[in-house]
């Protein structure tokens, strides 16, 4: 069993978390720029489906990317050389998700029907709204004019929340993960929370670690004092040269 959160309760420990379906905490609460600031401090992310209760997780092991170990075969690194891209930060962040609901190459919530499904209009709402005050963020690949790809995620301190990606042209929502590893290591950050495990995050280098030095990792990086902010940037291929 886990616990029902009214909207006032706290997270219980994650070591209470279950191992089949692995990590899932609690449910119930509600998705306000509070409630989902104070989740990604400890670790914990919402993830569910249309219709079912709103379900928050903590799995172990932890799927992470640290910046400095990002791998660029050869063929991503042509692509970045090609040049017919740019790539822009919180320009269409409402695009993006968009794009990952119905374009999503990450993992399916428990249930859904393919990826992506588990972004729902609610959950559009919540990071639109955590958007706005400077702490959700996207990057885009665009392409003659057009959103090709690209992925969103949370800023707290010197980590990064991943939150989905996804890509309409081949490599464009790689070119936009490349942008923003790059970016988040010249900043400093020292983390990528990648969640769960997909060979497309695999490829890129992420790797999982256990829940314990993950939780460790985090309270050494979630406490840097960055305020929130806008990233709007456009940025060249000058920046992430392999």
């Amino acid at each position: 069993m886990i616990p029902w959160l009214e909207p006032d309760d706290p997270f219980p420990p994650l070591e209470t978390a279950l191992k089949s379906p692995n990590g899932l905490l609690a449910a119930g609460a509600d998705l306000s720029p509070g409630r989902l600031l104070a989740a990604y401090r400890r670790g914990i992310f919402p993830w569910y489906t249309e219709g079912e209760p709103l379900l928050w997780w903590s799995p172990d092991p932890r799927m992470v990317l640290i910046p400095s170990e990002l791998k660029i075969s050869r063929s991503l690194a042509k692509t970045l050389r090609n040049r017919d891209h740019e790539v822009r930060f919180d320009s269409d962040f409402g695009g993006v998700m968009q794009g990952c609901a119905t374009r999503g190459a990450d993992v399916a919530a428990p249930g859904a029907n393919g990826p992506g499904t588990w972004i729902t209009a609610e959950m559009r709402t919540a990071y639109l709204s955590l958007h706005e005050l400077g702490y959700a963020h996207s990057v885009e690949t665009w392409i003659d004019g057009k959103l090709a790809g690209g992925l969103y995620g949370v800023a707290l301190g010197h980590m990064f929340y991943g939150e989905s990606m996804f890509t309409c042209v081949r490599d464009a929502s790689k070119i936009a993960m490349v942008h923003l590893v790059r970016r988040l290591e010249r900043q400093g950050y020292g983390l990528i929370d990648c969640q769960m495990h997909t060979p497309h995050l695999a490829s890129l280098g992420a790797r999982a670690i256990e829940r314990d030095k993950f939780s460790l990792r985090l309270r050494e990086l979630v406490d840097y004092a960055v305020p929130p902010a806008k990233w709007n940037t456009i940025e060249t291929d000058n920046d992430v040269a392999p």
